[in-house]
């Protein structure tokens, strides 16, 4: 595996790849790497002959300085993970590497950042947007790899390939999860012993409602699993939105769309949690790549 920290060093190493016609992948992480993050990777050496890692926390995409102060950075044992996986290079850039100049780009998506993440997080996914094009720039990947659990930000990613029509294949992983069933996040190990008991709270509820849909309407669903998780002293559900899958626009009853997923967004103490469950599709996210 080759680390690279400067972009012409890593764009110099990738053109060789592809001159040689080889195909890339990418698997684009802000570090704190977990098996969540490896299945991706894992993924990508399946679909793709050289796989480009990227580690960089970035600046633009926080909308809260305490959220990027906190955000854990483990390179050392991010390095030595990648190091038994099929990453060729690692990207591990300084901010003035992937923003040589200041970036005062604004996307417009419509109404796709303006639910969920984007309301309670202004701004989030035009950060995400200026750094994942930025890389996509640098990397020139014939596929991309992210992950459902962020399933907002998968969302504005294929919004924004088609957009600055890059010839990329976006690839979705499925959401990987603890035994007990947390769903994997760098932002775990920022729980406490009792939190993290207790934040398996919220998978286990997101799994019982989907129980309820044969007898239950969306609103009946929707009450149980904020009620069901607010009870605990430790969790406060900030919100949970039943959505198109498509749109991300809330739906008023099972039959308005074939592809229906409910989000939620989770506080224990300050750390912030994320997961999703998806009531009904027949849409295979992961028709691209299969592994």
């Amino acid at each position: 595996m080759k680390i690279v920290t400067k972009s012409a060093e890593l764009k110099q190493l990738v053109g060789e790849h592809k001159a040689a016609g080889r195909t890339i992948g990418f698997v684009p992480t802000m570090g704190a790497l977990h098996h969540g993050h490896l299945s991706l990777v894992k993924k990508a050496g399946a679909c793709t002959d050289v796989v480009v890692v990227s580690i960089f926390v970035n600046p633009t995409q926080f909308n809260n300085p305490d959220d990027l102060k906190n955000y854990p950075r483990t390179i050392e044992e991010d390095t030595l993970l990648l190091s038994n996986t099929a990453c060729k290079i690692l990207y591990h850039p300084e901010v003035n590497e992937v923003y040589p100049d200041k970036d005062n780009r604004v996307f417009d998506f419509g109404s796709l950042d303006k639910v969920m993440e984007g309301e309670f997080r202004p701004g989030h996914f035009n950060g995400v947007a200026q750094v994942v094009s930025r890389f996509f720039e640098l990397v020139q990947p014939d596929k991309a790899f992210f992950g459902e659990k962020d399933f907002q930000q998968l969302a504005i990613i294929k919004a924004m390939t088609k957009m600055l029509d890059y010839p990329i294949d976006i690839v979705a992983g499925e959401i990987i999860r603890e035994v007990d069933g947390l769903a994997l996040s760098s932002r775990n190990v920022r729980l406490s012993e009792a939190q993290r008991k207790e934040a398996t709270l919220i998978s286990r509820t997101l799994f019982e409602s989907k129980q309820l849909i044969k007898t239950g309407n969306i609103k009946e669903v929707a009450n149980f699993v904020v009620e069901n998780i607010n009870r605990s002293s430790l969790l406060n559900v900030e919100y949970f939105n039943i959505v198109d899958g498509n749109t991300l626009q809330v739906v008023d009853n099972w039959s308005q769309s074939d592809y229906i997923v409910g989000c939620i967004a989770v506080f224990a103490d300050k750390v912030r949690l994320i997961d999703n469950l998806i009531y009904k599709n027949f849409y295979d996210a992961h028709s691209s790549c299969k592994v």
